[in-house]
Protein backbone atom coordinates (compact mmCIF):
# COMPACT_ATOMS: atom_id res chain seq x y z
CA UNK A 1 0.00 0.00 0.00
CA UNK A 2 2.81 2.46 0.78
CA UNK A 3 4.05 2.72 -2.80
CA UNK A 4 0.59 3.55 -4.12
CA UNK A 5 -0.17 6.39 -1.69
CA UNK A 6 2.00 9.38 -0.80
CA UNK A 7 3.31 9.59 2.75
CA UNK A 8 3.16 12.83 4.71
CA UNK A 9 4.86 13.82 7.96
CA UNK A 10 4.68 16.72 10.38
CA UNK A 11 8.28 17.26 11.52
CA UNK A 12 7.60 20.94 12.31
CA UNK A 13 4.60 20.32 14.58
CA UNK A 14 2.38 22.48 12.39
CA UNK A 15 -1.32 22.96 13.08
CA UNK A 16 -2.15 22.27 9.42
CA UNK A 17 -0.52 20.79 6.33
CA UNK A 18 -1.96 21.35 2.87
CA UNK A 19 -1.72 18.37 0.52
CA UNK A 20 -2.75 17.52 -3.03
CA UNK A 21 -4.03 14.00 -2.29
CA UNK A 22 -7.26 12.75 -0.78
CA UNK A 23 -5.84 9.27 -0.08
CA UNK A 24 -2.50 9.12 1.71
CA UNK A 25 -0.50 7.78 4.63
CA UNK A 26 0.32 9.84 7.70
CA UNK A 27 3.55 8.75 9.39
CA UNK A 28 3.61 11.40 12.14
CA UNK A 29 7.24 12.52 12.06
CA UNK A 30 10.30 11.24 10.22
CA UNK A 31 11.63 7.80 11.12
CA UNK A 32 12.70 6.51 13.54
CA UNK A 33 10.22 8.56 15.63
CA UNK A 34 7.34 7.89 13.20
CA UNK A 35 4.03 6.45 14.36
CA UNK A 36 2.37 3.48 12.64
CA UNK A 37 1.69 4.51 9.06
CA UNK A 38 -2.02 5.34 8.98
CA UNK A 39 -4.03 5.15 5.75
CA UNK A 40 -6.38 8.13 5.48
CA UNK A 41 -9.11 8.66 2.89
CA UNK A 42 -10.68 12.14 2.92
CA UNK A 43 -13.50 11.16 0.62
CA UNK A 44 -15.32 14.38 -0.29
CA UNK A 45 -14.04 16.29 2.74
CA UNK A 46 -11.56 19.15 2.39
CA UNK A 47 -9.84 18.49 5.71
CA UNK A 48 -9.25 15.58 8.06
CA UNK A 49 -7.36 14.83 11.26
CA UNK A 50 -4.93 11.96 11.56
CA UNK A 51 -6.51 9.74 14.22
CA UNK A 52 -3.07 8.86 15.58
CA UNK A 53 -1.22 12.20 15.86
CA UNK A 54 -4.06 14.71 15.27
CA UNK A 55 -2.28 16.51 12.41
CA UNK A 56 -4.86 18.41 10.36
CA UNK A 57 -4.51 17.76 6.64
CA UNK A 58 -6.28 20.11 4.23
CA UNK A 59 -6.82 19.18 0.57
CA UNK A 60 -5.53 21.82 -1.84
CA UNK A 61 -6.54 21.18 -5.48
CA UNK A 62 -3.74 23.47 -6.69
CA UNK A 63 -1.13 21.01 -5.42
CA UNK A 64 -0.16 17.84 -7.26
CA UNK A 65 -1.08 14.45 -5.75
CA UNK A 66 2.41 14.04 -4.26
CA UNK A 67 2.86 17.63 -3.14
CA UNK A 68 2.48 19.39 0.19
CA UNK A 69 2.79 22.81 1.74
CA UNK A 70 5.28 22.93 3.35
CA UNK A 71 6.98 20.85 0.67
CA UNK A 72 9.17 18.91 3.11
CA UNK A 73 6.03 17.38 4.63
CA UNK A 74 6.12 14.79 1.84
CA UNK A 75 8.08 11.77 3.05
CA UNK A 76 10.07 9.82 0.47
CA UNK A 77 11.39 6.42 1.53
CA UNK A 78 15.16 6.14 1.11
Amino acid sequence: MSSRYPKFRNDHGLAEIRIGAREFLCIGVSPPQDHPHVYINMGDQDKILCPYCATLFRFDPLLGPRAADPSDSLHVDP
